[in-house]
């Protein structure tokens, strides 16, 4: 599988010399599974923000199939090929669910409307959503919201989907619903990168687990090495947390 997408020695340091992202190089395969595991406030969803260019980076280099990002001038045509899911929705809230899905292939991408609006109903309804396609944000459930947000991720057609704790803000009874849609993703080869808690699903979805501690990469394996730690105390204690060894 070739390379899509790769970060070389990324920083991230805040105004007040905080450092978020201390050198994370990384490289993801197209139809890869990639998944961030790591402690609150290691820099994991700065990490995701950073590579969607919604936070600015102090050094290093970001390369989308092989091509070194302009940071200044590149965002633009990143934002059609990098979709991003986040943990809040983010959906308009005086837009119906067609209206949002339909925002930015619309004005951004500039496709003829009847093209995305088939697209967006043909994802909709395979998300089991079909009849809410004229429903408002706030007459929906959790666990749909987020599945409307990842409908308008995919509405983009991305090359990449950025997950950023997409299960965080739902109750426990619409975790499944939303996590069994990316589980489809991931079977039909959509290369996502994945922010979660969710440890067992990460340890059934990921091809691969990035371990971030201190803005750092610390591991860098396979689920099944990594679920199986002996040798790492630092990983073992993490997973402890979880009651998942």
């Amino acid at each position: 599988m070739s390379i899509i997408l790769e970060t070389r020695n990324l920083k991230k340091v805040y105004a007040n010399h905080n450092v978020v992202l201390d050198g994370i190089n990384v490289q993801v395969k197209k139809g890869e599974v990639v998944v961030i595991l790591g402690p609150s406030g290691c820099g994991k969803s700065t990490f995701l923000r950073c590579l969607n260019g919604l936070e600015d980076i102090q050094g290093g280099e970001i390369l989308l199939n092989q091509k070194v990002l302009n940071l200044q001038k590149d965002w633009h045509d990143v934002r059609q090929k990098v979709g991003m899911v986040f943990q809040n929705y983010e959906l308009f809230p005086h837009m119906n669910v067609l209206e949002n899905i339909l925002l930015a292939p619309l004005k951004v991408q500039k496709r003829k409307r009847s093209e995305v609006q088939e697209k967006a109903v043909e994802i909709l309804a395979r998300m089991g959503l079909k009849d809410k396609l004229y429903a408002m944000p706030k007459q929906l459930s959790g666990g749909q919201k987020q599945r409307v947000a990842i409908a308008r991720a995919l509405c983009t057609n991305p090359e990449i989907l950025l997950l950023d704790e997409i299960t965080a803000s739902l109750d426990p009874e619409m975790v499944k619903e939303v996590l069994d849609i990316v589980l489809e993703l991931a079977k039909e080869g959509m290369t996502m990168i994945i922010v979660t808690h969710e440890i067992k699903f990460a340890s059934l979805i990921a091809d691969r687990i990035l371990f971030f501690e201190g803005g750092r990469v610390l591991a860098d394996m396979a689920p099944d090495n990594f679920f199986s730690q002996k040798e790492n105390e630092r990983i073992k204690r993490f997973l402890n947390i979880f009651d998942f060894q």
